[in-house]
């Protein structure tokens, strides 16, 4: 039997952010970043993977760790910029946003950067799910490296055309100090097929800040993440425009472009797409890619928990491809790779919730936590706990009044009549469907320092619906679990 899929995919112990999903054979792997649950930086973790049968996308397997930092020979090298808090106190560059790609020669290549290094790394394994070893660093056949580019978050095609390498990073506010300067955009590279070897002059395939004005990026130039896959008679660069909760993408017939900007793929604040004018997530960067699984595509992103941005992790939503090659931009929703809605009639951790909103219009997370009462967003966070199901417990934490966590979609048939859900604190939520505006369906209260099951009957309700809780009034109410019955 199928396991059912929801967001996040992975288990909420585990942060994969700037998520690369790759089919190889009949399973799906993810790579990506690795952020440790509850740190105080990015990527602070060794490289992991996870896979899932193609037909069972709810059913993932953690595969172990495939790279370590310590692999990297230019961890020794003093000379190496890189963060300079780290630098300076001799700690290890971190792995950031990793990509793996199957060579010509069968094998699989695992390209990365040590954070700020403008350095990009090449590993190799016999099968997808590694270990990975060092392999050598991308150059050109004469040791060197074209100027003026940085080398940065990298993304690797390799097909009939050849082998192409995409990379960069190009903000809108410039760190000397890390080696940051004004930059075209997100940039391209011919590869030899030994997947590492420079054979080409870089080429520029997304306009940034500095060059997008009277181009199709101006309204979202690019900032960095670049990522390629390849569909039928076109090449998708996807990365994340200045907006920064964005993944946008441009389209050519040529892996070396030009590439024109098409649209937004995906917001992790839902922003964009028809009607949603306000937040209805947190606002904080984002980074991941389509992968097209049977006949279907979907774009793998992330989000933020812990009330900071440092612990991301993964969801995935369906894309929907337009006659023309384009797509249409994603719904974020809770049950993501499920292919339908959840059944309501089932105990769902509250942590699923797709829309989750303070009283207040500012949806953007702060990088570190801010204490207690001196932030009125609400946030998904979790802690070790021998009691819960696979040994980690999650809620939703800080619902003040006015606050909304909605989930997307639930299906009510056969009809429920009455909620239950695990609360602590003390207030009055309501519950709603189809809308946070809309028709109140149920009204529950807590009063309780501990976790407490409250419940609430209603007329009957069937059908496909979205779900949506309104704090109404209270004292930092927390979340932990629903169900309907």
């Amino acid at each position: 039997m199928k396991k059912l899929a929801f967001n996040p995919y992975l288990p909420e112990w585990e942060h994969i952010p700037d998520g690369e999903p790759r089919v190889f054979g009949d399973r799906v792997y993810i790579y990506g970043s690795h952020d440790e649950d509850g740190g105080d930086e990015f990527c602070l973790l060794d490289y992991v993977c996870w896979s899932a049968p193609v037909d069972d996308l709810g059913n993932w397997r953690y595969e172990g760790v495939i790279y370590r930092k310590e692999q990297e020979p230019l961890q020794k090298d003093a000379s190496i910029p890189g963060i300079p808090d780290r630098v300076a106190a001799g700690l290890p560059h971190l792995l950031f946003a990793p990509d793996v790609v199957q060579g010509k020669d069968s094998r699989y290549y695992l390209y990365y950067s040590m954070d700020f290094s403008n350095v990009i790394s090449v590993a190799v394994a016999d099968r997808p799910k590694g270990p990975f070893s060092f392999l050598d660093h991308v150059k050109r056949a004469d040791g060197t490296l074209p100027p003026d580019i940085r080398w940065f978050d990298p993304a690797v095609l390799c097909d009939e055309c050849g082998v192409y390498l995409y990379m960069g990073s190009a903000p809108a506010v410039h760190f000397p100090e890390m080696g940051d300067a004004p930059l075209p955009g997100g940039m391209g590279v011919r590869l030899a097929d030994d997947m590492h070897t420079l054979t080409g002059e870089p080429f520029l395939c997304a306009n940034g800040i500095e060059t997008c004005k009277g181009t199709s990026y101006e309204t979202h130039p690019f900032f960095e993440a670049s990522s390629i896959r390849h569909y039928g008679e076109w090449y998708y660069h996807i990365y994340s425009s200045l907006q920064e909760h964005e993944l946008c993408y441009g389209m050519s017939r040529s892996p070396e472009g030009p590439f024109a900007y098409r649209g937004v793929l995906v917001s992790n604040a839902d922003l964009g797409r028809a009607g949603c004018e306000e937040p209805q997530n947190h606002i904080g960067n984002n980074h991941g890619s389509i992968a097209k699984i049977g006949e279907k595509y979907y774009i793998f992103w992330h989000r933020h928990t812990h009330g900071g941005q440092f612990s991301r992790q993964g969801c995935a939503d369906e894309l929907k491809m337009r006659e023309d090659g384009t797509f249409e931009q994603a719904e974020i929703t809770s049950c993501g790779l499920n292919q339908g809605p959840l059944p309501a009639k089932n105990t769902y951790r509250a942590t699923i919730a797709c829309c989750l909103v303070g009283p207040d219009a500012t949806q953007k997370l702060p990088l570190k936590p801010l204490p207690d009462g001196e932030s009125t967003l609400p946030y998904h966070t979790g802690m070790k706990d021998e009691q819960a199901t696979d040994g980690y417990g999650t809620w939703i934490e800080n619902l003040l009044p006015g606050a909304v966590f909605g989930y997307k979609y639930l299906d009510f048939s056969p009809h429920c009549t009455q909620l239950t859900m695990r609360l602590r604190g003390k207030g009055i939520l309501t519950m709603r469907l189809d809308h946070p505006a809309g028709e109140e369906v149920a009204r529950i209260s807590v009063d309780s320092e501990a976790w407490t099951d409250c419940k609430a009957n209603f007329t009957p309700v069937s059908g496909v619906h979205a779900l949506y809780f309104t704090v109404e009034s209270g004292v930092r109410i927390a979340c932990e679990c629903f169900c309907f019955s």
